[in-house]
């Protein structure tokens, strides 16, 4: 073995150690002496355990030397920072002036020491440059105890202590966490070792969870007062979303549940695919497995998807979440990656898009449209969408691939005589292209692929596509054989229900075997109860086939959110429609005890021009926008606006729907319909699917 390769094992190896370390470090945190310890310390570690998999370690039982107590309850050490837990079996106390008591007894002194832990504990991490606002301390008390401070301490509830912290966002790198934890373990080291066990009472694994919101429970959260001894682990998971509600919507855009982290660190033996419904987290997941295959695999990451949008927000994302490996990931958009294959492999690439499609519909005008395509159709946009999706989406290469063809996706039947004439009409385009040097972008992604399987690509370890199912079967193809079958190698997520682009494959036809290697996603962490309904019933009985083996797909998720009902309305003119539309915008960023910003707003339309009106409307309100197709994934506080189609794979609190087609959103099609506008209605009404599906607490849908 080569001295190079016996160095990049050792750093591969090194890094899979340092994995392993993290996953166990509960199981060798917490295995300390519990044996003296108190239950509601158990019944704390089993809440705080639940914090593990997004990246906390619980540093339990630690000796406290030098202070008239012994023992630190436990130090939380995380993305949010570095936490100081200690819980106090108050269930009488009460705040007096200032002071705090417990069943008539002042127990302030107890805080006091709490806050000179602090102190202790900020200048100990000094040393490592660890600044001393990211250390800070919780007196976990009775659940009814409202959150208080004194002396900088934070006393609150169990509950509210684990909002609070799952409120922190990303805070601290995953290097940064190593070396708090070590120097930790120097400052507050561990009692005598032995097992223990935090086992939930029967009662907490038995009770049913909270899935409607009451009085007491604003946003379907945790009721007030809960115990912990009747607290399930799907209600403290509800207590993890509930606290990073009110932070920025890019914030809650990173936010990994607890077992959505669980299947981020999955390994499979080959390609794998993710998927489930709208609002089941696989942009999230995708993002944090990158991050986790960035940590473990020896070679670079690359991310990618259709939208160009998508892949520049994704990056400001991991570079707040794992900045640490942020360097080691390549995001891009599908065409940008087969792009820059070519040109760096000194392939000139000349892509004209507004020319090709005028080639094409000169072609069209002159030999398709009195043929016998034309006497099906005589517009040009059906037969332009024929050989983007099907014929150069398969790469297909000779007329008998395309004889027999399924043409899955696709709702008009083609004979053998207008498969003829639509093979000629590919051959002529392709020809007039290549007589004018120029490139669409399906003959990009079509050289890319077979550059890369004449000289294979080095430096990726693995590749992840978040909405796999936007993508064509070529583009499937090239990026598999970027990294071919290896562990981790080809990552897929996405939807089939959310397929907004004409034509259909399966996996198997692009090459790519995924048995047994297929997870659902099961859980709607997104949507509230009421818009997952109101947008399901704009799909309802439309059931695509999905990339897995063309069946058709309808993963169903469960939902534990409820909130307001979606607006829909139909207006008689565009004025009153753009009216009610500022009017939306200014009640939800002003209406009392609100959290939601601009930045937390999307106005979303189905064709640009729509959007460009929408921003107009709000601009001369007052109103600040920015264009998706600008947006990066920095917060900003100005509404977004754009393309249904550049929002995939974001969210958003509130999404305004505007200028809806009125013949979108009737139940009823004209009589005369054929398959090609059955075909295209069905697109379209998945893309306002999309869009509705984009929104976490509040949706507004405007016909006009």
């Amino acid at each position: 073995m080569a001295a190079g390769d016996s160095a990049n094992d050792a750093e591969r190896q090194r890094r899979l150690a340092d994995e392993r370390a993290r996953l166990t470090s509960v199981a060798g945190q917490m295995a300390r002496n519990f044996a003296a310890s108190a239950a509601n310390e158990q019944r704390l570690a089993r809440v705080l355990i639940e914090l593990e998999p997004l990246g906390y370690s619980l540093l339990a039982d630690r000796k406290w030397t030098g202070a008239t107590r012994a023992t630190i309850d436990a130090i939380l050490v995380g993305p949010g920072g570095v936490i100081i837990v200690d819980s106090k079996a108050w269930r009488e106390a009460s705040l007096q002036a200032g002071r705090i008591y417990r069943s008539g007894t002042d127990v302030t002194t107890e805080i006091e020491q709490l806050a000179d832990l602090v102190v202790r504990a900020q200048s100990g991490l000094a040393e490592i440059g660890l600044a001393a606002g990211e250390i800070s301390a919780m007196a976990v008390v009775g659940s009814r105890f409202p959150r208080t401070e004194l002396f900088g301490v934070a006393i609150m509830g169990e509950v509210a202590a684990l909002t609070e912290i799952a409120r922190r966002g990303t805070r601290l790198t995953a290097e940064q966490i190593a070396r708090v934890r070590t120097e930790l373990d120097k400052l507050f080291p561990p009692l005598t070792t032995g097992p223990i066990t935090v086992i939930p009472s029967a009662t907490a694994s038995s009770a049913p969870a909270v899935d409607a919101p009451s009085a007491q429970t604003p946003g379907g959260g945790i009721p007030l007062g809960v115990d912990l001894d009747t607290l399930t682990t799907q209600q403290i998971q509800s207590a993890l979303l509930e606290g990073i509600h009110a932070a920025p919507i890019e914030e809650w855009m990173a936010f990994l549940d607890p077992t959505q982290a669980r299947l981020v660190r999955r390994s499979f033996t080959g390609p794998s695919r993710i998927r489930g419904a709208a609002g089941t987290g696989k942009t999230v997941v995708a993002l944090h497995r990158a991050a986790h295959l960035a940590r473990t695999l020896e070679g670079r990451v690359l991310v990618t998807t259709f939208v160009q949008t998508l892949p520049r927000v994704l990056s400001a994302l991991m570079r707040r979440l794992a900045p640490d490996v942020a360097e080691r990931i390549d995001f891009c958009s599908v065409h940008s990656f087969a792009r820059d294959v070519l040109v760096q492999r000194g392939r000139p690439v000349v892509v004209d898009a507004v020319g090709a499609d005028r080639v094409f519909k000169d072609l069209w005008e002159r030999d398709g449209k009195s043929g016998p395509l034309g006497a099906i159709d005589p517009a040009p946009g059906y037969w332009q969408e024929e050989i983007a999706s099907v014929l150069k989406g398969r790469g297909l290469n000779n007329f008998s691939q395309y004889a027999e063809l399924p043409r899955t996706g696709r709702r008009r039947p083609l004979n053998y005589e207008q498969r003829i004439a639509m093979w000629t009409l590919y051959v002529s385009y392709e020809e007039a292209l290549a007589a004018r040097n120029i490139l669409d972008w399906e003959d990009v992604v079509l050289e890319a692929e077979a550059s890369l399987m004449a000289t294979p690509l080095r430096g990726y370890a693995a590749v992840v596509v978040d909405e796999a199912q936007d993508l064509s079967c070529a583009m499937v193809r090239m990026l598999h054989s970027v990294v071919g079958d290896r562990p981790d190698g080809l990552n897929l997520v996405g939807d089939g229900r959310q397929t907004i682009y004409p034509g259909g494959y399966t996996l198997a036809e692009a090459g790519v075997s995924i048995g047994g290697r297929s997870v659902v996603l099961s859980r709607n962490y997104r949507n509230t109860v009421e818009i997952a309904e109101f947008s399901s019933g704009i799909v309802e009985g439309d059931r695509p086939a999905d990339i897995d083996d063309g069946t058709p797909v309808d993963d169903p998720a469960e939902l534990g959110r409820r909130g307001p009902r979606p607006v829909y309305t139909v207006f008689p003119s565009r004025s009153l429609h753009d009216t009610s539309l500022v009017a939306r915008i200014t009640h939800i960023v002003t209406e009392q005890n609100s959290t939601t910003s601009y930045g937390d707003i999307a106005v979303l339309t189905l064709y640009s021009w729509h959007a460009q009106e929408a921003a107009e409307v709000l601009e001369a309100a007052g109103i600040p926008v920015i264009q998706l197709e600008k947006y990066d994934g920095t917060p900003i506080d100005a509404v977004k606006v754009g393309t249904i189609k550049r929002a995939k794979g974001l969210e958003f609190t509130e999404v305004l729907v505007a200028r809806t087609p009125a013949h979108l959103v009737e139940p009823a099609v004209t009589p005369d319909a054929d398959d090609a506008a059955l075909e295209r209605r069905a697109l379209q009404r998945r893309e306002l699917y999309v869009a509705m599906t984009r929104a976490r607490d509040g949706l507004w849908v405007g016909v006009a």
